[in-house]
């Protein structure tokens, strides 16, 4: 079993930056890629960012391309998600996820999420 944490959600408003930050504890070895995904009611969830733990491979979705960095602490098994330029179109609940690896897209163990708000 795989534990996620995550943290650093709030409200901020447009054009500012916040830090999230996912705590994996448990089985960490048997993962091997994180990534955050993100969903707001009605709509679905929409992955936004990816990385490998050994930092060689990261995806970002294009909506987050330039604005949103992820990144890892090895020594703190511990994924961060750093969100600049941020817009209302942002606000969602935030999750981060665990995979075997970087290439599978069956994300195994979940967050339990943290609300992101943007206001205009």
């Amino acid at each position: 079993q795989v534990q996620l944490v995550e943290s650093g959600g709030g409200l901020v408003q447009a054009g500012g930056s916040l830090r999230l930050s996912c705590a994996a504890s448990g089985r960490t070895f048997s993962q091997s890629a994180m990534g955050w995904f993100r969903q707001v009611p009605g709509k679905e969830r929409e992955r936004v960012a990816a990385v490998s733990w050994s930092g060689d491979s990261t995806y970002y979705a294009d909506s987050v391309k330039g604005r949103f960095t992820i990144s890892t602490d090895n020594a703190k098994n511990t994924v961060y998600l750093q969100m600049n330029n941020l817009k209302p179109e942002d606000t969602a609940v935030y999750y981060c996820a665990s995979t075997t690896s970087y290439n599978n897209y069956s994300y195994k163990y979940w967050g339990q999420g943290t609300q992101v708000t943007v206001s205009s």
